[in-house]
Order: C-alpha cells, then sequence, then structure tokens
C-alpha cells in the first residue's frame, strides 16, 4: 500500500512537470526580459496591438502564447505565437485585444495591465509568466479615451453611410445618416474627417458644425461628396483604414469626441469602382 502511494505521488509530480510546472512555478518572468506595448498604423483596424519584448539576456527565450490582462478591456483568449527570441532591444509579436470596458456616463481611467504569456527559457520547461505594463500605459489610455469616447457619443446618436452614390463630375455622392438612440439634447457634427484614402465634405459646405441634431428629431440627413485623397493604385490594394472615417461630435454642451463610421461592403466597392475609374488606373 505504502509502495502505491509513493507511486501515484511520483506520477503526480511527473505530470506536472510535463504540463510546464504551472501549479508550482513562480510566474516571475525570466530575467533580462520586459515587455512593453505598442500599435503600428495597421493594426487599429484589426484591433491589434504588439507586445515588444526585450530581452537583455544571453538565454534564448521562447513565446508560446501571450495574452493581454487589464480591467479597462475584454480578456481574449491567449494568442499563440511560438517564437523563440534570443537577445534583442525589441521585438513585436502581434495579438488583438478585447473591447474597451466604458462606463455610460464618461470615460474611466486606464486600468493596470499585465502581459501573460506560457514562456520557455533555455532548455527548461514551459510556465506561465506574468510580465507587468507600466502604469498608466499612454497607449492604453489612448485606447480607453478613443474608444469609450465613441461609445458615449454613439449611446446618443449614430453615423451610418448611405446606400445609394452617385457620379457627380469628379465627385461621388450620397448621404451620412444621424440616428438619434437615446436621450433629448442636440447632437452637433462638427466635422468629417478624412481617411488615408478619401476625402467627404459636406455640400453645403458648412463646419464646426457641418449639421445639429435638434431635440425632438429622430434623423438627420447630411448630403456629402467623396473625392479621392490619392491615386497610387498599390496603395489602395494594400489599405487597411481606407474605410474608417472620423466623425466628430458633440453631445449637449458636452466634450467634442470622435466616432468612427465605416460604409458597409457594397458602398465600399462603389468607393473602390469610383477611385478606380476617376484615378485612371486598372487592375
Amino acid at each position: 500500500m505504502e509502495r502505491t502511494r509513493a507511486w501515484g505521488a511520483i506520477t503526480a509530480l511527473f505530470t506536472l512537470a510535463a504540463c510546464g510546472g504551472q501549479a508550482t512555478e513562480s510566474p516571475t518572468p525570466p530575467p533580462g526580459v520586459s515587455v512593453s506595448l505598442n500599435q503600428w498604423r495597421s493594426d487599429e483596424a484589426a484591433h491589434e496591438l504588439e507586445v515588444s519584448v526585450r530581452n537583455d539576456g544571453d538565454t534564448p527565450v521562447r513565446f508560446l502564447d501571450v495574452q493581454l490582462v487589464t480591467g479597462s478591456f475584454a480578456t481574449l483568449p491567449p494568442t499563440r505565437v511560438d517564437s523563440t527570441l534570443g537577445r534583442t532591444p525589441r521585438t513585436d509579436l502581434r495579438i488583438p485585444y478585447g473591447e474597451a470596458r466604458c462606463d455610460p456616463a464618461t470615460i474611466p481611467p486606464v486600468r493596470p495591465a499585465t502581459v501573460v504569456a506560457t514562456v520557455q527559457a533555455g532548455e527548461g520547461p514551459a510556465r506561465r509568466a506574468e510580465f507587468p505594463v507600466r502604469h498608466p500605459d499612454p497607449l492604453l489610455a489612448g485606447l480607453v479615451k478613443a474608444e469609450c469616447g465613441a461609445y458615449l457619443l454613439r449611446r446618443a446618436a449614430d453615423v451610418t453611410f448611405g446606400d445609394t452614390w452617385t457620379r457627380a463630375g469628379r465627385t461621388l455622392r450620397g448621404v451620412l445618416l444621424v440616428t438619434r438612440r437615446q436621450g433629448a439634447e442636440p447632437v452637433t457634427i462638427d466635422e468629417l474627417g478624412a481617411t488615408t484614402h478619401y476625402t467627404v465634405r459636406p455640400l453645403s459646405g458648412r463646419s464646426r458644425p457641418v449639421a445639429v441634431l435638434e431635440p425632438g428629431t429622430p434623423r438627420l440627413k447630411i448630403p456629402v461628396e467623396v473625392t479621392p485623397a490619392r491615386c497610387d493604385w498599390h496603395a489602395f490594394a494594400e489599405a487597411k483604414k481606407a474605410y474608417l472615417f472620423p466623425v466628430y461630435g458633440t453631445v449637449g454642451t458636452g466634450e467634442r469626441r470622435y466616432l468612427i463610421a465605416t460604409p458597409p461592403a457594397p458602398v465600399q466597392q462603389t468607393f473602390l469602382s469610383y477611385a478606380k475609374d476617376v484615378c485612371g488606373v486598372g487592375g
């Protein structure tokens, strides 16, 4: 009986070691390894960011998966990366991040964040490690402000693209629709922003404000015209932010914020066909 118990204990310890020893290992990062957070412009549309790893040690460290954990954003499952990093001042590991956790009345302060990863230092076992992120992190603070600002603006009114767009000379014309969602305060559309590839302007020529959704008005149409901001076709083919149009507005006497209005896929194709024709390019 005693031999059976001893063998069972040995088997349990072996099983823990084979699984990376996560039940007994400390989550302390490997010596000399630290992380920071960054974001390229191309990451914004995909809701991704870069976990930038610095390894000042001589021991290669293998990152099997990576995860961002913070109270400011919904926690997503770990992202498989399987990347072995030797000594490096910075190597970026791209991961998605969840939706911001916003307050219905105000923009919340950014919460502390940790990067959690399964790592293997040298020939050692794979284990869970927790990398602290400096607080307050400027990237996360900016993302919270942008996403929760858009959330507050969109709670009052949403801005969408109309379905019908027609050529008028070298421009494309249609409407933006401002639709009240809740509340009775005026919603002021202050400015229409351009994207990397298109410029959108109100046909009225008005700016700051472009238009006002008055109290008691459920919907407002803003006639607009679209023109290409650039005509290099390769850039159009590779564009990730071509259809993320910023719209700046205020609710009542509140703070100026912005949301991102994205045309539906058929309207995006209309924009692309128009740009192809007006720029005189093909393929």
